[in-house]
Order: structure tokens, then C-alpha cells, then sequence
């Protein structure tokens, strides 16, 4: 019989280009349910972060498929989690003389997705 670890299959997204708060409010809608049902959430979801996080929940499931050789229909999403990635600090010149700038901040985000085979 396989142990938990090895039922539970990972999608690693890694300096994806929004905040971390913002993917936040997305993730809280798909953790917990199934994979039918989460991309059916995130394709009617109005949120520009639903678009990485789905391609996320693709590939978690492609991974499923190799590593364990399981159905789509028997997966969850067991585990969703979004941690702040670095900031990228740019600077913009402003309408003022002697050099005024402006700084610009893009703050970046990583996110993890975990699926598991309930069919165990």
C-alpha cells in the first residue's frame, strides 16, 4: 500500500507576475475540491490570476497521470498554497527637472499545487 507521500503529486509555478494577496483570492476558491470542479471555477472566475493557477492544476494533474498512473476524475486539489516571490524595483522618470523618477514596484509570487488520487 502506498503511503501518503507518495499519493500526493505536485505543480510548482515559480516568480509568477502578480502579488501574492491577489492569487490568494483565488486559491482560497479551489482548495479542497476536485479537479472537475476547480476548472470549472477558474475558467468562470473573473480574476486575472485564474489563468496561471489553471495551467498550474493542468500540469499537477499531467503529473498525476505519469507518476501514479491515475484517472483525472479521482483527483483533489489537497493543497494550495501561494508565498510572496522577489520584487522587482524599476524606475520611471516623472515630469519634474534636474532627473525626478518615480519608483515602480512588480512584485512576483510562487505557487503550489498539490493533487491527490482519492482511488487509494
Amino acid at each position: 500500500m502506498l503511503n501518503k507521500r507518495e499519493r500526493d503529486v505536485y505543480a510548482l509555478g515559480r516568480y509568477i507576475a502578480m502579488s501574492a494577496h491577489k492569487a490568494r483570492r483565488v486559491i482560497n476558491q479551489i482548495n479542497g475540491r476536485s479537479y472537475a470542479e476547480t476548472l470549472m471555477i477558474l475558467d468562470l472566475i473573473p480574476y486575472r490570476a485564474a489563468y496561471p493557477i489553471l495551467k498550474l492544476v493542468y500540469s499537477a494533474a499531467a503529473n498525476a497521470g505519469l507518476v501514479l498512473g491515475s484517472n483525472k476524475d479521482n483527483l483533489i486539489i489537497s493543497k494550495a498554497e501561494v508565498n510572496g516571490g522577489t520584487t522587482v524595483k524599476k524606475f520611471k522618470p516623472r515630469a519634474r527637472a534636474r532627473g525626478h523618477n518615480y519608483p515602480i514596484k512588480r512584485p512576483t509570487c510562487h505557487i503550489k499545487i498539490v493533487v491527490k488520487d482519492i482511488s487509494f
